[in-house]
């Protein structure tokens, strides 16, 4: 190690090494990419050739950008096959994919795959570089430690960007999580079925619970092909983290096993989610007004001192300044 710390021979080496792999990745990004782009356009050409044979009417042809992402899916889907893929789509990385609610999941994990990849190659090289443009005589060790961390950051950056849509569509939960017990409780008390109200939820509510709803009709999907209701209800129960989501997702599975009226017992868990949140934002007003002590204590406190006392300092230094005067 400590020659390669001090011959520059074998640090070329090794950086030249670094390089070469990095740029071998790069190319075979590309690569792909663009055979994923003509695969597309092939497909394209073929689709509207069989199209105008049979009579009917050839589909539009997609814009720029949805052509770049067909090449960069297919792209994904090609490094995601493998054991390459499987180090680059782990377990808790699909299910953050399953918790973001995109439409199309299997693009989801494809792009993903292919931005982890493109990232984790291509900010090695711009850390380095980087490096070697403003700091040339850095020593080696510096080098690699930026070798490093462009690759930790380029593997991690769209695990944080998941985790972060995944943190905001639970808050989002959380936010509609009243409504949506209002809701079962008023089409259950009409005399609707369990599959009866969760079907007019997720049709005609839609737009006021986007990821509740979106939640509730993944699980109807997972019910209509075979799967128990408390199968279905697992994702919506046990993804997002929620006591009162879970125990609302237990409520539904007994209704719908054993029947039953359950109106009074969902207008007080209503309450007790409602007094539950009021809690929570008194809480969160508390903790806001302590941190805003400190701002004001860091800005105003000055303003306050110069604006009270101000005149007495200037006489004080005035007064100062006469003696001194006299004196000499």
């Amino acid at each position: 190690m400590d020659l390669l710390l001090t011959d520059p021979r074998l640090r070329m080496l090794v950086l030249g090494s670094l390089l070469a792999l990095i740029a071998g990745m790069l190319a075979v990004s590309a690569l792909l990419l663009a055979r994923a782009g003509r695969q597309g356009r092939s497909r394209r050409v073929v689709d509207r050739a069989l199209a105008g044979r049979d009579g009917v009417a050839a589909p539009a042809p997609t814009g720029r950008v949805e052509a770049v992402a067909s090449a960069a899916e297919h792209a994904g889907q090609r490094l995601g096959a493998g054991r390459l893929g499987q180090s680059l789509l782990a377990g808790d990385d699909r299910r953050l994919i399953e918790l973001c609610g995109f439409r199309n999941a299997g693009r989801a994990r494809a792009l993903f795959v292919l931005a982890r990849f493109v990232l984790a190659a291509a900010l090695p090289a711009l850390a380095w570089l980087g490096l070697n443009a403003y700091y040339a005589e850095a020593p080696f060790s510096f080098h690699l430690c930026a070798l490093f961390v462009g690759f930790a950051l380029g593997w991690m950056l769209p695990k944080w960007v998941l985790a972060r849509r995944v943190a905001r569509r639970k808050a989002r939960a959380e936010e509609e999580l009243p409504l949506l017990i209002d809701l079962i409780r008023l089409l259950q008390g009409v005399g609707l079925s369990i599959d009866q109200s969760l079907h007019v939820l997720v049709t005609d509510f839609g737009a006021v619970m986007p990821v509740l709803s979106h939640e509730l009709k993944t699980a109807i999907e997972l019910y209509a092909r075979g799967r128990t209701r408390e199968q279905s209800l697992a994702r919506l129960s046990q993804g997002f983290d929620n006591d009162d989501l879970a125990a609302i997702c237990r409520l539904i599975i007994q209704v719908d096993r054993h029947g039953g009226a359950v109106q009074e017992p969902l207008a007080r868990f209503s309450e007790r989610v409602r007094e539950r949140r009021k809690l929570d934002l008194k809480a969160h007003v508390a903790r806001m007004t302590v941190k805003m002590t400190g701002v004001m204590v860091v800005t105003l406190l000055p303003a306050l001192l110069i604006v009270t006392g101000g005149s007495g300092f200037v006489a004080v230094l005035r007064s100062l300044a006469r003696v001194s005067g006299g004196g000499a």
